[in-house]
């Protein structure tokens, strides 16, 4: 008996030979690597993305070297030397708050600017946006999440969710039987990023071969230190126009300490949630007063009590 096969509104054609290119991939009369460079611009988003995230040094290097074979692959259409479109379908590995979505972001915006993908955007979905409840419900919300992303990424994270072979009336299979298919045949206008914890991915894979020989690429992400760590609060604090006061920097870093070896630790989320709690102390703390003026050191200054009141170490929250 054969496979169904899945219509997708809105996808490209499925390659016709294996030798086909996609039909963004034009040629652009570039002949050298800084040609394509200058056209595509890709390099101001792999600068973003070195701005935008601290440390990642593995994970940056990858993301160059894919960016680097498909300028290489530009210059080779241009010069009449065709080849199969390379599979661009990856694997996020890593813990909560690494950088993951950012990093798809960006490779959104890279396979658009070189042309490998039409309009560069980005659809992070999980499971519940894939697998329906009853029968004949998980096919067209398949479909419609895979039409929203035709021409950019799709993101499922915590893919391994969407098998449980423990439940045999689970309908995430027939989820991943309708992705293998659009992996597969409409690869020229879609990537595929799936995501989660490294040690239940490679369990997935497992369970799931079809998909992991059309996942080329494996990332994995690694957990932050405590001194990028102090390096991101100081950026998300910048961003949002404050900054440590005296002696508050150091109170944040034995904060860390603290934190850091505790479960659900989510590295720059749990970051940026000490953070918000911090802000929150911070504006009970100039509420108390309230016919004081106050500076713009006064509202935009964290001090070492609004973290030190944090339940880790002995008080408040």
């Amino acid at each position: 008996m054969n496979a169904p096969t899945y219509s997708i509104p809105g996808a490209a054609p499925a390659a016709a030979t294996p030798a086909a290119t996609a039909p963004a991939l034009q040629d652009t009369g570039a002949r050298t690597v800084n040609e394509v460079l200058a056209q595509s611009q890709v390099e101001a988003v792999m600068d973003e993305l070195d701005r935008d995230l601290i440390g990642l040094v593995p994970v940056k290097t990858r993301i160059r070297d894919i960016a680097a074979l498909l300028v290489v692959d530009k210059l080779r259409l241009n010069l009449g030397l065709q080849a199969q479109t390379p599979s661009l379908h990856m694997s996020f590995t890593g813990n909560p708050g690494t950088g993951k979505t950012t990093v798809a972001m960006r490779m959104a915006e890279i396979l658009h600017r070189l042309g490998y993908v039409r309009k560069g955007h980005l659809v992070a979905v999980t499971r519940d946006d894939l697998v329906g409840q009853y029968i004949g419900h998980t096919a067209p919300k398949t479909k419609e999440v895979l039409k929203k992303a035709m021409g950019g990424v799709l993101f499922i994270d915590e893919a391994y969710y969407l098998y449980r072979p423990e439940n045999e009336r689970d309908y995430g299979q027939e989820a991943i039987e309708i992705l293998l298919q659009v992996m597969e045949n409409q690869r020229d206008d879609l990537v595929v990023i799936l995501a989660g914890y490294k040690d239940r991915m490679d369990t997935f894979f497992k369970s799931n071969p079809g998909l992991s020989s059309r996942v080329a690429h494996h990332l994995d992400f690694p957990d932050y230190g405590q001194g990028e760590l102090l390096d991101i609060a100081d950026r998300m604090l910048g961003t949002m126009n404050y900054r440590f006061g005296e002696g508050a920097r150091e109170a944040f870093e034995s904060y860390l300490q603290r934190r850091i070896p505790l479960p659900h630790f989510a590295n720059a989320r749990s970051v940026r949630n000490a953070l918000d709690r911090a802000r929150l102390r911070q504006a009970s703390r100039l509420f108390v007063d309230r016919d004081r003026e106050l500076s713009r050191d006064d509202l935009t200054t964290l001090m070492p009590a609004d973290i030190l009141a944090s339940r880790l170490f002995g008080a408040g929250t």
